[in-house]
C-alpha cells in the first residue's frame, strides 16, 4: 500500500465556456496546466498519478487534439504520456478530453515538475474550459 506524500493541481478554468484561448500553430504544444511534487520524505519505489482535462472547440474539418505530458518544463522535456484524439466534421459542440497517466519510479530531486501540453492539427481550434491538471506522489 502507497504512502501519500505529496499532491498539486492546476486548474486553469474551472467552467464551460469560460475562457477562449485559440489554439494558434498547427501542432505546436501550448501549455495548459503545470504542478510541482515536493518529493521530502519519500520512500522506496515512488510514483506519480496524473489526471486532467482540457475542453476544447474543433473547427469543422477533421481535426486531432493531442495531450502530452512531460517531466519537466518544455515540450521537449522526457515523455511521460501522450495520446491523440480525433473529431471528424460532424463535432459541433466543445469536446471534453480526459486522461489519466502514471510516471513510476521518476527522478527524486526536491520537486517533481509535471507539465501538460495541448496540441491540434488544425488552425481554429480554441480552448474554452474546463482545464484541470492534478498530480499526486505515493511511496512504499
Amino acid at each position: 500500500m502507497g504512502t501519500y506524500v505529496d499532491g498539486r493541481t492546476s486548474q486553469n478554468a474551472s467552467y464551460a465556456n469560460s475562457i477562449a484561448i485559440p489554439i494558434t500553430f498547427i501542432n505546436t504544444p501550448q501549455l495548459f496546466g503545470q504542478i510541482g511534487l515536493v518529493t521530502a520524505g519519500v520512500g522506496a519505489n515512488p510514483r506519480v498519478i496524473l489526471t486532467g482535462t482540457i475542453s476544447v472547440q474543433v473547427p469543422l474539418d477533421l481535426v486531432g487534439i493531442k495531450v502530452t505530458i512531460v517531466r519537466g518544463t518544455l515540450p521537449t522535456d522526457p515523455v511521460v504520456y501522450s495520446a491523440t484524439s480525433t473529431f471528424d466534421l460532424s463535432v459541433l459542440a466543445p469536446q471534453l478530453i480526459t486522461f489519466s497517466a502514471t510516471d513510476f519510479q521518476p527522478p527524486v530531486t526536491p520537486q517533481i515538475t509535471y507539465t501538460a501540453f495541448v496540441s491540434s492539427s488544425l488552425l481554429g481550434t480554441v480552448r474554452v474550459g474546463p482545464e484541470s491538471f492534478d498530480g499526486i506522489l505515493v511511496s512504499d
